[in-house]
Formats: C-alpha cells, structure tokens, sequence
C-alpha cells in the first residue's frame, strides 16, 4: 500500500519568507544601531576638530600658516600633538604677544573647551604627544626616592635642586615647579618647550616621569624648618650668605668702635 504525497501547505512558502524577512530586519538592525554610534561619536570628534580649526584660524594662523605648515620666522605645528598646544595655551605663552628670547605666560585667552578644540585640530594634522590621562597623571604609587635622584639627574642643573628656577645663557631662564600643575610639567617633559630638552616616554618612560611628579610634589609641599629659605640653595648659598652679610657686620662694628675711639 503505498502513502499518499504530503500536501505542503499554501501558506507554508509565506511563512518561511516572512520568517527571514524579521531575522533579516533584526540584524540589520543591529548592525545599523552600532555604526550609528560610532557615527554619531565621529562626528562629535569631527565637530570638535573644525571648531579647533576655526579658532586656529582667528587666532594661531598669522604665525603658524594657515594649514599649521609654519612661516619663515614661527615653527610649524604638523605633528607638535595635541600635549604642545594644551602647555602653551594653558600657560598663556601663547598666542604670545611678541618675540623674544623666552616666551613669558601670562594670563591665558582661551577656556578648556577651546584649548581642547584647538588641540584637537593641531593633532589632527600630524601624530605627536597627546595630553596625559589622569592614569598617567597619578603618581600615588610612585618611588619618591626614584624620583629624587630622576629630579637630581635631569632637571636640577636648570629648575635649581629644590625646583625655584634659575637663569640661563643669552637671557632666558628655568621657571619656578613651586606653583606648576602636574599636567604642565607632564606636558613640559614630553614636548620639551623652548629650551628644555624632550623627554619622550621612550627616554623617560611614564613610570618616571610620575617618580619626578611625586619628588616635586613633595618640594611644592616642604617646609622650612631652620628659618629662612635663602633661595634653598645649599651650603655654599647658606655659606655666602654668612660670610658677606656676617663678616659685613664685623667689619662695620669694627669701623664703628674704632671711629668711636679715636
């Protein structure tokens, strides 16, 4: 006895193109709700580079060219990165006011916001050193000891042993760490302003630039417990010190009594 054919049902062909229709729509979906996050956060990216470029353009372009390519008497800006820029603009040396042997901060012209915005448009033009992240900014765990003897062998022959500056050749000078933020003297190590040497996470790796951190903190925050600083010099300051403004005294009593005498 042989079976009767099974009879596919009329709609069965319906059901199986509506089934993948709905997974095909799903998926498609899917896939399109994730690029259009990623879009959206392109585009933010995107909105704040041109924003960037408008304000370079208004404010940083008469020196730097149009495009960051640089002039025949100011640098080019192509793959300075985005840690340059924020150093500068945050300490108000730029946009500067004039030429000179060192460009002196003053109050800045910009918010963060802008900061950030120009910042984002220079890197955009070339790779270069990006503005540290607060990971790197923290040097809790840091060897404060390291980062004496770092501070000692790299910085002390110009920022002075205990980080109050001091004067360079042909006019300039090491700034003062006694007030600098940790982001600025970050930035300063690894963009090497005017006449500081570079000190890339490849010469300076970022596990000692937060040793030194931690070393200025610790002279930012020190006391002086004998009295008088006297620039924190050293022995050879104290000494000078004891000698012209000691001996002057002597001397000037002695003048005194034997005018008295006579």
């Amino acid at each position: 006895m042989t079976r009767a054919p099974r009879r596919r049902h009329p709609f069965a062909g319906v059901a199986v193109l509506l089934v993948g229709l709905v997974a095909t729509g799903t998926a498609f979906a899917a896939v399109n709700a994730g690029t259009s996050a990623q879009a959206s956060g392109a585009v933010a990216s995107q909105t704040q580079v041109e924003a960037g470029r408008q304000l370079y353009v208004e404010g940083c372009a008469s020196c730097h060219g149009i495009a960051g390519e640089g002039t025949e008497e100011y640098p080019s800006l192509i793959g300075t990165g985005a840690a340059a820029v924020d150093f500068q603009m945050q300490t108000g040396k730029m946009p500067a006011t004039s030429p000179g042997v060192q460009v002196i901060g003053k109050p800045r012209n910009y918010s963060d916001d802008e900061i950030a915005a120009i910042a984002a448009y220079v890197a955009s033009l070339g790779a270069g050193p990006a503005i540290p992240t607060a990971a790197e900014l923290d040097f809790a765990g840091a060897d404060l000891s390291e980062g004496g003897t770092l501070f000692r062998t790299n910085c002390m022959q110009c920022h002075n042993f205990a980080g109050k500056g001091g004067a360079l050749s042909d006019g300039a000078f090491a700034p003062s760490l006694m007030d600098v933020d940790s982001k600025i003297i970050w930035e300063a190590m690894l963009t090497g302003p005017q006449n500081m040497p570079i000190f890339s996470n490849e010469t300076l790796p970022p596990e000692s630039k937060q040793a030194i951190l931690k070393w200025i903190d610790h002279l930012q925050n020190d006391k002086d417990p004998g009295g008088l600083a006297l620039g924190s010099m050293g022995p050879v300051s104290e000494g000078v010190f004891v000698w012209i403004v000691g001996l002057g005294l002597v001397l000037a009593v002695t003048v005194w009594i034997g005018a008295k005498v006579r």
